[in-house]
């Protein structure tokens, strides 16, 4: 949560930080602000998007060569102009921009108002920077060891970049459980929560480790040590992402583009997988194959959408390898006394690899003593470097906040982690699975299918854009797909949703049904699917709109069960998620533009959820 960015160097630095604004503005958007420093300092802040922030600006004086820039999700304070970072000091000559939260931060604000400190904001971060410059003069610091100090008094999760108006050569940076990654350009510098904003400028990088802080310099020098001062050698990484894959290359949102990049980020993240002998290649598992063979159960610890997709794992790890697996919310994990030990190995999953509630789960269980495996997206993320082992899902940047293709990516892993479990533990025959890998590893031309259906889908779409409610049924594997269906419609249009057991529907949710109330049951199950059609009957004698997802071929046997159908091609059961889920998306995309949401900024949410 929160975007921040900062420059140092030759070029002007206010377009650099718009710019890279722009690009991390699906990390909150609440409000935006830059601090320039020529002369002096210069600070534009304003509620609302970065374009906001723009108008206010361009009318200014924006020269200066450095400066630092923030775009907000809301933490401490209303989302507005005074609490917007950048937040000043006391005498107005330092400013900093922070991700994260200052648990502490009452403490140190009546103390320091005791000293004299006024405050302008509700924030937390204003805090700290008069923390910061507190210490600075009290004890004659300069600012690096000032920050140094002043972090040493600070409880919770940070990355601040803090600049200085009398010293227009130095940046500081600093993080303790929020990311950090530091461009290295010829004689400039580039700050920011996420590569995104720095891959047009420079390839190399340094992902910045918890509790360390880094002093950069205009003439190309930067020096990374522990908040404790212990001097560290860093290690520079070469960004594989490109430029042009973060645009929208025509499509409307960004979302809508993710949608469609899934006939590739599918097949990227399935490469390399499945050598031509069928065995299934996971590198990570190879690092960790003696604890998973003495492996008592499978712990799947995520939040979100990956929550959702760690519950498919669930149920193709326990079908297929028949091992026991748990799907935990990672929120709760932690303050639920869980039981581990050195036989369980814990399954991370995050988009972003930087989900502080999941960072935390991770903390306990290595703790403990247990394994930890991550499935992330994001190559050098704190997860990555965090765990023992694990594997990228490789779908490439996604920048709607609505998780799309991380989802099917995340599924995909989960899918080949299954097959390869089943395989060490023989617990399917081989016609089995050769018939498993082959329909998955094919999977690429029935992606396409289900995405040229995406007229139809409008046209259903039209007709749910008026409702407010919505119920989504799904049995068995497709279960936790229905889960994602709801999350997918009250994520951007606002309509209220829910995923439930086609079968526990009668067990409360179906109070809520009467005339034209909208159930869409994912129906794609060839295993369960009289069962789920029994359930569909029974919200259909109470009137209910039908939409139904189903297997090609049965659409005809179907049309007296459901008002409207979608066809999915025939994979197997346990591939389906990866398919039913796609028209779930568009249903979503197409419902909430008629609504007027912003589908890619959807209210009061972030991308990389990393405050708890």
């Amino acid at each position: 949560m929160c975007g921040i960015i900062g420059y140092i160097g030759k070029r002007q630095a206010f377009p650099v930080i718009i710019k890279g604004l722009q690009m991390l503005e699906y990390r909150g958007y609440d409000s935006a602000g830059v601090a320039l420093v020529e002369n002096n300092m210069k600070v534009f802040k304003k509620k609302g998007k970065v374009a906001e922030l723009l108008k206010l600006a361009e009318v200014s004086d924006t020269k200066g060569t450095i400066g630092i820039g923030h775009t907000r999700w809301a933490t401490h304070g209303a989302p507005d102009d005074k609490n917007a970072h950048p937040h000043l000091s006391q005498s107005g000559k330092l400013a900093v921009i922070h991700n994260g939260i200052i648990e502490n931060y009452i403490v140190l604000k009546q103390a320091l108002m005791k000293e004299g400190h006024t405050f302008k904001s509700d924030t937390d971060t204003e805090v700290l920077i008069h923390l910061i410059e507190a210490v600075k003069e009290k004890d004659n610091l300069s600012l690096l060891e000032a920050v140094r100090e002043a972090l040493t008094q600070v409880i919770g999760a940070y990355a601040i970049i803090v600049m200085d108006e009398k010293d227009t050569d130095t940046l500081i940076v600093a993080r303790r459980g929020s990311p950090l990654v530091l461009g290295i350009g010829e004689e400039e510098f580039f700050i920011a929560s996420d590569a995104s904003p720095i891959v047009e400028y420079t390839k190399s990088v340094v992902y910045l480790e918890d509790n360390q802080i880094a002093i950069v310099k205009r003439n190309g020098e930067y020096n990374i040590s522990s908040i404790a001062g212990v001097p560290h050698t860093p290690f520079i990484e070469k960004l594989t992402m490109e430029a042009e894959a973060l645009e929208k290359n025509g499509y409307d949102h960004y979302m809508q583009k993710e949608i469609f990049e899934q006939s590739h980020s599918i097949a990227d993240a399935l490469r390399g997988h499945i050598l031509p002998d069928r065995s299934v290649h996971l590198r990570g598992l190879e690092e960790i194959s003696e604890a998973m063979n003495i492996a008592r159960r499978i712990i799947i610890v995520a939040c979100g959408t990956s929550w959702i997709s760690g519950l498919v794992g669930e149920y193709l790890i326990e079908s297929l390898a028949r091992m026991p697996v748990e799907v935990e919310y990672a929120s709760e994990f932690r303050y639920r006394k869980p039981i581990l030990n050195k036989h369980d190995i814990v399954i991370a999953i995050s988009q972003s690899g930087e989900t502080a509630d999941t960072l935390a789960a991770l903390q306990l269980a290595k703790e403990f003593g247990a394994v930890t495996y991550g499935i992330c997206n994001v190559v050098g993320s704190s997860i990555a470097r965090m765990t023992d082992a694990g594997s990228y899902i490789h779908v490439g940047p996604e920048i709607g906040v609505a998780s799309t293709k991380a989802f099917t990516g995340q599924v995909v892993i989960l899918s080949l982690l299954a097959l390869l479990l089943a395989k060490k533990r023989e617990t399917l025959s081989e016609e089995e699975y050769n018939k498993l890998v082959d329909s998955l590893e094919n999977i690429g031309d029935s992606v396409d299918k289900v995405l040229k259906e995406e007229k139809k889908i409008k046209e259903i779409a039209e007709i749910l854009k008026n409702k407010e409610n919505a119920l989504f049924l799904g049995r068995g594997i497709l279960f936790p797909v229905a889960l994602e269906g709801a999350l997918k419609l009250k994520e951007i249009s606002y309509i209220h949703a829910e995923g439930y057991p086609a079968a526990e529907m009668k067990h409360g949710p179906i109070a809520l049904v009467e005339k034209d109330f909208p159930v869409i049951t994912i129906a794609t199950n060839e295993s369960l699917i009289e069962k789920v059609i029994s359930n569909v009957q029974e919200v259909k004698a109470r009137g209910a709109l039908t939409i139904g997802l189903v297997r090609e071929g049965n659409a005809e046997d179907m049309k007296n069960i459901f008002d409207h159908i979608i066809e999915i091609p025939n994979v197997p059961d346990e591939w389906m998620p990866i398919l039913s889920v796609l028209p779930l998306q568009l249903l979503a995309y197409h419902t909430a533009i008629p609504r007027g949401a912003d589908v890619d900024k959807p209210r009061n949410l972030a991308k990389s959820v990393t405050v708890e």
